[in-house]
């Protein structure tokens, strides 16, 4: 924990702060690997508008976002896990079919 309360000491990090946007570089990043050897051509699903790979992800990470505020607005004393269970579905269902 020194090293990270050194490093990051700068911001106000938290573990699970920390680990999210560390999965979510790493999510990027993967991404990016992916669409360099097979590229991601736009395809019309259920969304408005055609999208590619990264597109989705991005639409699917906005809507987890909203799920949660507006969760946290609804039952502000109550635990998350329901939230984040609808928000990986909906996430899934937005990445194979939108």
């Amino acid at each position: 924990m020194d090293w990270f309360q050194d490093t990051l000491g700068w911001m106000y990090w938290t573990v699970p702060t920390a680990i999210l946007f560390g999965g979510l570089f790493l999510t990027i990043a993967a991404l990016g690997v992916w669409d360099r050897y097979a590229p991601s051509y736009p395809r019309k699903g259920f969304l408005p508008m055609p999208t590619t790979r990264g597109d989705r992800l991005f639409v699917g990470i906005l809507i987890m976002i909203a799920i949660h505020a507006i969760y946290i607005l609804a039952f502000q004393e109550a635990s998350l896990w329901p939230a984040t269970g609808v928000a990986a579905v909906t996430f899934a269902i937005v990445g194979r079919w939108g």
